[in-house]
């Protein structure tokens, strides 16, 4: 079988290879083609997987191209992680927002309607091409914002396109793990959108657990969003959020502290991997040693504001080692491949999921996967606050797939102006102006 990875020459793609050499089963994928624009970033990659696979002798195939046509044809799997803008759009997204006193965050606010706006109109292309060339192929979306991707592809591929994030599953697993229960024998109660959700119940051997973590401080303590949003938040909100949501419930501090720093985290990642890619071409040899050495920096310090803000420390071996987007995608591909039942948090069509959204509202809640795809299941319904959160935030994911199709700069203000982060209409005026003077592929958009 053949995966295609759309923005094959990107830092996390060997995690994705690395998966797959796992995967010793009949029916496995046996050539990977890696799509991107930029050929030195396919070099250093290329490199790094084949140095990958030189324990083992039937390892996928690698092909490295720069033709989107070429890449697609004959695919049963197309894995797309692209990111339109690079690194130096991102850094773009966060300075733009946290110069105007707004949260700069490359997928949450400001930061993320931005990234949206380039990056949508890309993805329908890619969409478009995939229909005609590869209509039988299963896309897995981590190109993010990865809620209103899946979305904006949907009218192309309809279910065949999947959105995965590695948050709730991760989020899932800790708080099994604190308890003791068995992660995999454990249903997580979890709903919402990308970058947006709460675990809401543990449900194991018949029981709800969530009840018995949140009364136990020693285990809420053990796992990182734990610590991150607080014994005492916990216990009032009655669920445990995702990761993202400290960007939320914690704003005001969040914004100081990623004030603060001399570096955004988009510019320190900018940095390491243009470190990376260049040392790469310099030492080819030596590709997987720098890969795994840069890796394990960006890993340690990942969303490293939001824990100073909460004095949650250092990430510890067990939040990095909970399971990455990779196993949600190779746990993805089997379950279709194979048509291995699975229970997968994903990011699908809401088919009346969640009551207060519309049957074709991308939403993230845990579904069924086997050869016909993924179906949601049934989660318990949202608080009115939890409602109305995403409520909002969806109609600003809404407002930025119309603006990006049409290109109606009043379309796109209101999805700044409605984002629960941005606190004025003058502020989102400003905020897409900035954009517009520094994003050339948001030109269309100028006053």
């Amino acid at each position: 079988m053949k995966l295609t990875i759309l923005g094959g020459g990107g830092f996390r793609v060997p995690l994705v290879y690395q998966a797959l050499l796992g995967d010793r089963g009949e029916g496995r994928i046996t050539s990977v083609t890696l799509y991107d624009t930029d050929q030195n970033r396919l070099n250093a990659i290329t490199a790094v997987l084949k140095q990958q696979a030189l324990s083992f002798s039937d390892a996928p195939a690698v092909s490295p191209t720069t033709d989107l046509d070429e890449a697609l044809r004959g695919a049963d799997f197309v894995f797309s992680a692209i990111r339109v803008g690079g690194l130096e759009g991102r850094t773009i997204d966060e300075r733009v927002a946290l110069d105007l006193g707004v949260l700069g965050q490359e997928t949450v606010g400001a930061g993320g309607i931005a990234y949206g706006l380039r990056t949508l109109p890309v993805a329908t292309a890619i969409a478009r091409r995939i229909a005609v060339l590869a209509p039988e192929a299963w896309v897995i979306n981590f190109t993010n914002p990865a809620g209103m991707v899946t979305e904006s592809m949907l009218p192309y591929l309809g279910d065949r396109v999947i959105g995965i994030c590695d948050s709730p599953s991760g989020l899932g697993r800790r708080a099994a793990l604190a308890l003791g229960l068995d992660a995999s024998q454990t249903f997580y109660d979890y709903a919402g959108l990308n970058h947006l959700g709460w675990l809401r119940g543990l449900q194991y051997d018949g029981v709800d657990q969530l009840p018995r973590l949140l009364a136990d401080e020693g285990a809420l303590s053990q796992f990182e969003e734990g610590r991150l949003f607080g014994v005492e938040w916990l216990r009032s909100l009655g669920s445990i959020p995702n990761e993202y949501l400290h960007y939320y419930y914690f704003a005001r501090e969040t914004l100081a502290a990623v004030q603060s720093v001399e570096k955004t985290r988009g510019k320190f990642l900018l940095e390491q991997q243009s470190d990376f890619y260049a040392e790469t071409a310099r030492h080819p040899g030596d590709a997987l040693e720098l890969w795994q050495k840069t890796r394990a920096e960006r890993e340690s310090t990942y969303m490293v504001e939001s824990r100073e803000v909460a004095d949650a420390g250092e990430r510890d071996e067990r939040d990095m080692s909970a399971g990455g987007y990779e196993q949600v995608a190779l746990s993805l591909m089997r379950a279709i491949a194979h048509n291995e039942r699975a229970s997968l948090i994903l990011n699908v069509r809401n088919r009346g999921t969640l009551e207060h959204l519309d049957d074709d509202a991308v939403v993230e809640v845990p579904c069924t996967v086997d050869a016909n795809g993924a179906r949601p299941l049934t989660v318990s319904q949202l608080t009115d606050h939890q409602a109305g959160l995403v409520s909002s935030v969806k109609a600003v994911e809404r407002s930025t797939i119309e603006a990006a199709a049409s290109g109606s700069r009043a379309t796109a203000l209101r999805a700044f102006a409605w984002h629960p982060l941005i606190d004025s209409v003058n502020t989102a005026a400003k905020l897409l102006d900035g954009y517009v003077d520094q994003l050339p592929d948001l030109a269309a958009f100028r006053a």
